[in-house]
């Protein structure tokens, strides 16, 4: 159900956005602005992400912020890096994950 939730190109695009922003996550306006993606539109994509589990939406007052679920990603990206390559009998090196690198925080 994540594969197809990222297949559609608005719902793969919103999810980059939200991944690029990390755990604090958008309101919809901001989306909605940044993507030029219609609310009503917007709001189907962010229905469709959110029943595959991709995105998670949380009250803030009166707005309703939008953040990717990096767990729910990370077992996407695991699944598909585990079994690349599973019948066969070599594996090419791009199958191989990368290594994660993390970025140094400004207070460091």
């Amino acid at each position: 159900m994540a594969l197809a939730a990222l297949a559609q190109e608005s719902r793969l695009a919103v999810f980059r956005l939200l991944v690029q922003r990390g755990p604090d996550g958008y309101p919809a306006g901001e989306i909605s602005e940044q993507l030029a993606i219609p609310g009503p539109t917007l709001s189907f994509h962010l229905k469709e992400l959110a029943a595959a589990g991709l995105v998670a939406a949380r009250k803030d007052g009166r707005f309703i912020y939008y953040s990717p679920n990096f767990e729910r990603m990370r077992t996407l990206v695991s699944y598909l890096t585990d079994n690349c390559c599973s019948l066969a009998a070599t594996c090419a090196p791009e199958c191989a994950a990368p290594v994660a690198t993390r970025r140094k925080s400004k207070a460091a």
